[in-house]
């Protein structure tokens, strides 16, 4: 398995490039990755989960406990919840998130794909997705699957995140260099 040097030598990147691994052998790449992606929105959306996962005081047994609950109400698949029992064992929940971004990155290169994220300052409608889509896969020259979310803060335009490459064309970030530039 190729992955970017990146992703493979960082401490999330080792954990999701074990994972991806066995979740290679025993063909179980697709549930795995539909768990974290589950995991991911629930950080997302749960505070509690999120400051769950980062408080230092809260033991490793507890927090096994309180990932396992979290694994039966998102009906996670073995694989995942066996590993989240690992990252609970080690102290490394806090690095979940940044998990869940790198194991989609591998089981997208690993299919040919590449994952952009996507920021409006307004929902974007599918027409406007499958749109930007195609013109991703023009110049990757590979599928591009989008995941966009709101941030109304950019005010207008996207920004859109290709691995490390960074493409803002937000109001933003024009209004704030327009600022830099008068203040000489």
């Amino acid at each position: 398995m190729e992955n970017s040097g990146g992703i493979s030598a960082s401490l999330q990147g080792r954990y999701a490039s074990a994972l991806f691994e066995l979740a290679s052998e025993k063909n179980a790449v697709a549930a795995v990755e539909k768990d974290l992606d589950a995991l991911g929105q629930a950080l997302t959306e749960s505070a509690d989960l999120a400051a769950l996962i980062r408080n230092p005081q809260i033991g490793r047994d507890a927090a096994a406990r309180a990932m396992e609950g979290v694994a039966a109400l998102l009906k996670l698949s073995p694989l995942t919840v066996q590993f989240l029992g690992v990252l609970s064992q080690n102290r490394r929940l806090a690095v979940l998130p940044e998990i869940v971004r790198a194991f989609g990155s591998i089981a997208s290169a690993a299919r040919g794909e590449v994952k952009a994220e996507v920021t409006s300052a307004h929902p974007l409608s599918a027409t406007q997705l499958k749109a930007l889509a195609a013109k991703l896969k023009a110049r990757e020259g590979k599928d591009v699957t989008l995941s966009a979310t709101v941030d109304p803060a950019i005010l207008g335009g996207l920004v859109v995140r290709i691995g490390s490459t960074q493409i803002d064309s937000s109001i933003r970030t024009r209004i704030n260099s327009l600022a830099n530039a008068m203040k000489g």
